[in-house]
């Protein structure tokens, strides 16, 4: 169908001759023919005003030799001056109605066109290669104001403003009138000359959209521009814009259609609206079909359409009930838009709602078709879903503003009202907003999977969204896309749901893969990194899900209860009761995390479990007759390591569980907890003879107590207990009395008497009481020296173990202490080890002592020299000597001197001053007070 921007009327037809030029005046048409005469037609009976919608015009007069000179070229009316120029051999002035010549232009002569500006009085004339503009002065004089050159012969131009437009050759140009700058517009076509004519508007109309015939000029008239043909002439009436879009639809040129809706009145908006709407539709409709997916999205969305409409040409996704009316069923339903845009939708024949299939495209050519129409619904569904989520959100909030406005009203009633049964009924919010959003979100999850951006979906569900859960999820299920999957269950709060079939997913992966691709799909990691946010609101569903991993990997799931701030007391319970054989695993590695943060009942929980299984491997091994206390075990190195570096355990308790004749490591480190030194180092050195941990036991407790002097002590009680154990046992026994009372392992031991030398007097309890002084104050006979029973009773002297310590550790052992303990045939050169770096020391620290000494002597004696040499200073006092005070002379009055040595005063001026300075301080103070 084509379209037509003007109905074209003949209004003159039949002229003798050929027709040079037309002008309109009053209503009439001008007409000048190639034989010099001027016709003037008018409809018949018109009264005057624009040119009529209709013919034919009759001859109203005629004058045959209006330009005697030349044949007319062009001719134009001045209305507001009532004036007529036209072209002969030169650019005539002829004065209307009666046309007699008023001024010639001689300048004008060879010219082949002119164009007249009625405004400006601007005349441009085209003469050979050359365009020049004249003035019109008061008056009928024309004066000359610009010339300017142009490429060839100006076959036609109008005015425009400042500009000129020109039909040169087979083009059209722009020359400003001021610059003479040339642009070029378009091309004429191919057959048809130039046409150009000014519109009332202030456009220009150009020849090339007429669609007449053999039209020879277009010539502007006050409703109407008139085509000039050789024998006729036409009126080109515009056609009305309802009209052309009607047309411009029906013939698929929807871009010029929407053009044209711009220029409907503004008191027709909801016209425009409707027409733009449908255009729109249809447009997209058009695109869709053609396979330019994105554009027709561009088209839907700028109908402003309900996107229901839109998903309807998509019949593989899966929509939510709604009770939602789209946009293109409410306009049907409104009367008055509905007639008025009945002229376009009466030409829309009905488009398919399906995407077009047709049999003989290849299954490949469908897929991609369908490809390409879901990555456009995407876009599109992107770009309008802030919008619709934002009025969702909007409505929630309204919801929840309003129901806490209705609650206050009814708390505020039930206190003012006599009758507190009374309730107002609460109003029902709309949710046609969150509909919408359901609708939006869960297509737009569906067109994401389908088009392979499962990343997308994801990011999705990570934020705001309404996606209904049926329905993605049977969708999701369907395609296993389960990471997706698992993102639904996280964005409804569906933990256990998504946890479940997380495990589900990770043993699968496990089983279906080899070991060294197990960690590239599902993994025992994703679980903990699902658990990490859920540690502070569900702890408690943390630990039922935590148990695979746990037991998979421990050592990553401890660390994300101990980041988290999983509660200890709440894990370990949860673990004792439903996974004991975990309990450990866990503590262990609580503990080595975070020694300092463990809670001790945490700690003495561990060391309880290690204990435990410690006693149980130990009644084994004892029934087998395979135990010594040499054996370790695993968890036996466990135990001992805790005890060691920890102290949060319950000590009490654990003496009470070892048994009397085995653990005797495990003992000597409680018995050093509890600062029992004497029960461990005995333990260390006659029940495990291990006498280097002894000495490293001796180490640890002098380096922890360095600065307690009672601790410094304790390689003195190890080396009792080398050279003479039952004065050791005597003395531990004397001391451990209160405590052992508490522990049924202690126990006194029986005494032993006439043991040989070769057999351990000592159990772990104690022996007879001797005669011991370790402070180093009795009569100064060595501890070695008497009765030989006591020393056969107590055991064999462990002189080398001794005499070892003492050379290594001579620095930290009192010297004379230590030689009163040495039996008495103990060989001097045995000692030399022990004595060349003790007595070395001490020299040292006599020779350093006296040095200080006379420093100190020689700094006494320098500030009594100086205190000699100020005591000898002198002052003379003459006749002239005035006192600093009262400035008065000394004369031979008492006199004073300060202690710079030249303040000289009155010695009662000076004690004058001192009892001032005395009572003033006293007045001050009570001031202050």
């Amino acid at each position: 169908m084509v379209h037509s921007a003007y109905d074209a009327v003949e209004l003159v037809s039949g002229v003798p001759g050929d027709i040079v030029a037309v002008a309109a005046y009053a209503g009439r048409l001008l007409v000048a023919g190639k034989d010099g005469s001027l016709r003037i037609y008018a409809p018949p009976g018109h009264a005057g005003g624009g040119i009529p919608r209709d013919g034919p015009y009759a001859l109203e007069r005629q004058q045959p030799s209006l330009w005697r000179r030349g044949t007319p070229l062009a001719m134009e009316v001045s209305a507001g001056r009532e004036l007529l120029l036209s072209l002969a051999e030169c650019v005539n002035l002829h004065r209307l109605p009666g046309l007699e010549t008023v001024a010639v232009i001689g300048k004008t002569k060879g010219a082949n066109l002119f164009a007249w500006d009625d405004r400006r009085g601007l005349l441009a004339v085209g003469r050979w290669k050359r365009l020049t503009i004249f003035r019109l002065d008061s008056g009928r004089e024309f004066v000359e104001v610009k010339e300017f050159g142009v490429p060839d012969t100006v076959k036609s131009m109008a005015w425009c403003g400042d500009n000129i437009c020109l039909g040169i050759r087979k083009e059209y140009m722009i020359i400003n009138s001021m610059t003479g700058a040339l642009t070029e517009v378009f091309s004429s076509g191919r057959n048809a000359p130039p046409l150009v004519v000014a519109l009332p508007t202030g456009e220009l109309l150009l020849g090339k959209t007429v669609v007449l015939r053999d039209v020879q000029k277009l010539v502007e008239t006050e409703n109407c521009i008139l085509a000039v043909l050789a024998h006729s002439v036409y009126g080109l009436l515009p056609v009305p814009i309802g009209a052309q879009i009607v047309q411009l639809t029906a013939s698929g040129e929807f871009e010029e259609a929407l053009a044209l809706c711009k220029l409907l009145p503004p008191e027709d908006s909801n016209l425009r609206a409707a027409k733009e709407s449908s255009i729109h539709i249809r447009y997209g409709h058009f695109l869709f079909d053609n396979g330019s997916y994105e554009e027709a999205m561009e088209q839907f969305s700028d109908s402003h359409v309900d996107i229901t409409y839109v998903l309807s040409l998509y019949p593989s996704l899966v929509l939510p009930q709604t009770h939602i009316i789209g946009e293109h069923d409410r306009l049907q339903d409104l009367p008055e838009l509905a007639r008025e845009s009945s002229d376009v939708t009466d030409d829309m024949e009905p488009y398919s709602l399906q995407l077009h299939e047709t049999d003989d495209k290849s299954p490949l050519e469908i897929k991609k078709m369908s490809h390409n129409a879901l990555i456009a619904l995407v876009k599109y569904l992107h770009k309008k879903r802030n919008g619709i989520i934002e009025r969702a959100t909007a409505e929630i909030t309204e919801e929840v503003v309003s129901g806490a406005v209705h609650h206050s009203s009814i708390l505020s009633e039930s206190y003012r009202s006599k009758k507190p049964n009374k309730k107002r009924a609460q109003t029902h919010t709309s949710s046609i907003a969150r509909e919408m959003a359901t609708v939006l979100d869960t297509s737009l999850l569906q067109a994401l999977i389908l088009t392979g951006q499962s990343s997308g979906a994801i990011e999705l569900l990570k934020g705001l969204n309404y996606c209904d859960l049926k329905i993605c999820k049977e969708f999701l299920e369907e395609r296993s896309d389960y990471m997706v999957l698992l993102e639904l269950y996280k964005s409804n709060e569906m933990h256990r749901e998504a946890l479940q079939l997380l495990n589900q997913l990770v043993e699968e992966s496990k089983a279906e893969m080899g070991k060294n691709d197990f960690n590239k799909k599902f993994n025992p990691q994703m679980i903990i990194e699902y658990l990490r946010p859920l540690c502070r609101s569900d702890p408690m569903l943390v630990l039922e899900s935590s148990l695979y991993v746990l037991e998979r990997n421990p050592s990553d799931t401890i660390e994300l209860f101990l980041s988290e701030n999983v509660p200890a007391d709440l894990v370990n319970s949860y673990l004792k009761q439903h996974a004991p054989n975990l309990q450990s695993t866990y503590l262990e590695l609580m503990l080595s995390m975070s020694v300092s943060g463990i809670n001790p009942n945490l700690q003495n929980e561990l060391v309880q479990l290690y204990l435990s299984e410690v006693l149980d491997w130990h009644k084994i091994l004892k029934e087998e007759g395979n135990w010594t206390e040499k054996t370790y075990s695993p968890t036996r190195k466990k135990l001992i390591t805790t005890l060691e570096n920890n102290s949060g355990y319950n000590t009490d308790i654990l003496l009470k569980r070892l048994p009397q004749d085995a653990l005797f490591e495990e003992r000597a480190i409680l018995y050093g907890k509890i600062n029992q030194h004497l029960r461990a180092l005995s333990l260390y050195v006659h029940k495990l003879q291990m006498p280097e941990r002894a000495v490293a036991y001796c180490d640890r407790v002098y380096e922890e107590g360095a600065q307690q002097p009672s601790k410094s002590n304790i390689y003195f009680n190890l080396l009792q207990i080398y050279l003479n154990p039952r004065k050791a046992e005597k003395e531990f026994e004397q001391k451990i009395v209160p405590v052992a009372s508490q522990y049924p392992g202690i126990q006194k031991a029986t005494k032993v008497r006439g043991a040989r030398m070769g057999k351990k007097v000592v159990e772990i309890e104690g022996a007879d009481d001797v005669r011991f002084s370790p402070s180093g104050t009795d009569s100064g006979r060595s501890d070695g020296d008497g009765d030989g029973d006591d020393v056969s009773d107590g055991g064999p002297i462990m002189l080398n173990e001794a005499l070892e310590l003492l050379s290594q550790r001579w620095d930290r052992i009192n010297g004379a202490q230590a030689l009163r303990l040495l039996p008495r045939d103990t060989k001097l050169q045995d000692l030399v080890l022990f004595l060349e770096p003790l007595l070395r020391n001490s020299s040292e620290h006599r020779r350093n002592y006296m040095v200080i000494k006379n420093l100190i002597f020689r700094a006494n004696l320098q500030v009594k020299e100086d205190l000699y040499k100020r005591r000898q200073a002198v002052l003379k006092i003459d006749g002239d000597s005035m006192c600093s005070l009262c400035h008065k002379r000394i004369a031979n009055s008492a006199f004073a001197i300060y202690p710079n040595g030249q303040t000289l005063v009155h010695f009662v001026c000076f004690r004058e001053s001192q009892q001032i300075k005395a009572v003033r301080g006293v007045n001050s103070v009570k001031r202050i007070a």
